[in-house]
């Protein structure tokens, strides 16, 4: 695919022993993919107008759902429906909010977004979507590919968004455009300004759960562990050459949680639902959500 460079984003995910990456430049046109993997229905989204990428489960109620993109938005974000009952759902929050399951949420999966040469260099072996059997060039033109159309990002951050939003839901705790990493535990949430972390390893706690973020390549590269390793609960600092280094024990750790060397070499960090997204969608989707604050 000639259209797939290094520095083009893909999000990744890895289940059933395997690793997977969906290309952005892909998900920019058709922005939903049903999956099934390793046994478990999966939904990977993402809205280009909120620069947002989010994986769920795609199991409400017991029942697997399939989904759909009804072409239509809601405050400037992507609306799915599913097939099995017509409700609309809000693609950032992965909330119900038109028909039977108005008030339903999605729950959302750990995954990971980076440049594609990034992720292939972690996991040789990981599949690719391919897209459909159209023209291999039919995906080259990725506005989106490893970014934002130029002037986006200032447009969104002044307000001028392309579709409507309710402004009274909007939040100034935070520029409108600036991108977020939203990590969810069984406790909580917690925003993360990526602008603000640069590449670093933040060390932080929610929900009583300790966690780290792990960005690079100014917070194209995200993901988010539990800081828990067997017994110990660690605390990482970023060396600079895309190695994570724990204090603890001075393991090295890769950009995918993985112990290379050290004492901890062969073990792995439990990885966590994150949500990656323009500032505005979240606070709408979140209200009052915590913002993580050195």
């Amino acid at each position: 695919m000639p259209w797939l460079r290094d520095d083009s984003l893909v999000i990744g995910y890895e289940g059933g022993g395997e690793t997977f990456a969906y290309p952005i430049n892909i998900l920019n046109y058709h922005e939903i993919v049903n999956d099934n993997i390793g046994g478990e229905p999966v939904l990977i989204t993402y809205c280009p107008l909120c620069f947002s990428g989010v994986v769920f489960n795609r199991i409400v109620d017991g029942d697997p759902l399939t989904f759909g993109n009804i072409s239509a938005l809601y405050q400037s974000d992507l609306v799915m429906y599913d097939h099995q009952t017509g409700s609309f759902w809000f693609q950032v929050a992965g909330e119900a909010v038109v028909g039977p399951l108005t008030g339903s949420r999605l729950t959302p999966l750990p995954s990971a977004t980076m440049p594609w040469g990034d992720w292939l260099r972690l996991h040789p072996e990981t599949k690719l979507l391919k897209g459909t059997g159209q023209s291999e060039n039919a995906f080259a033109a990725g506005t989106y590919a490893n970014g934002f159309g130029t002037g986006y990002q200032d447009r969104i951050n002044d307000e001028k968004f392309v579709f409507p939003v309710d402004r009274d839901l909007l939040d100034d705790r935070l520029s409108a455009g600036e991108i977020v990493l939203t990590v969810e535990v069984a406790g909580g949430q917690t925003d993360y300004a990526l602008g603000d972390i640069g590449d670093e390893a933040v060390n932080d706690e929610i929900g009583g759960e300790p966690v780290a973020v792990f960005t690079r390549s100014g917070g194209l590269s995200v993901g988010a562990f539990s800081r828990r390793a067997g017994n110990c609960i660690l605390t990482f600092d970023h060396d600079g050459a895309g190695v994570f280094v724990d204090r603890e024990m001075g393991t090295l750790w890769d950009f995918s949680g993985r112990a290379k060397e050290g004492p901890l070499a062969g073990s792995g960090l439990e990885r966590l639902s994150i949500r990656r997204s323009l500032w505005f969608a979240v606070a709408i989707s979140f209200p009052g959500i915590k913002i993580y604050s050195p």
